[in-house]
């Protein structure tokens, strides 16, 4: 086991084991993932009631290590002639006006 020494966010510097630096690296790894597909949700739960009222929705089938995010389009969206329309107009508008570090947004069902 190594000591180091760090600056944490207060710049402070902080004695550490090699072990705590793995330890928080995961957490801040892990946070980041998770507020990213929080936000993503949040963005599309804007456009998933008129999706669902025209018997519809879409899925987030992946966010690639590039931060392009791949969706799908379920139920009525999946045959719909309209769909394209909506998933730029709406969907990805959306997407990249709420969760700016998406760098594009692609449909996979169109």
């Amino acid at each position: 086991m190594y000591l180091l020494y760090y600056s944490n966010s207060n710049n402070k510097s902080v004695l550490a084991s090699s072990q705590t630096l793995v330890v928080q690296q995961y957490i801040m790894e892990t946070t980041l993932e998770h507020s990213l597909s929080d936000k993503i949700e949040l963005a599309l739960n804007k456009i998933r009631p008129y999706l669902v009222a025209d018997g519809g929705n879409v899925e987030v089938i992946e966010v690639t290590p590039d931060l392009t995010l791949r969706l799908q389009f379920v139920g009525a969206c999946s045959s719909c002639s309209m769909s394209a329309m909506t998933f730029k107009a709406g969907i990805e508008d959306t997407i990249r006006r709420e969760v700016p570090e998406i760098v594009k947004v692609e449909a996979i069902s169109l």
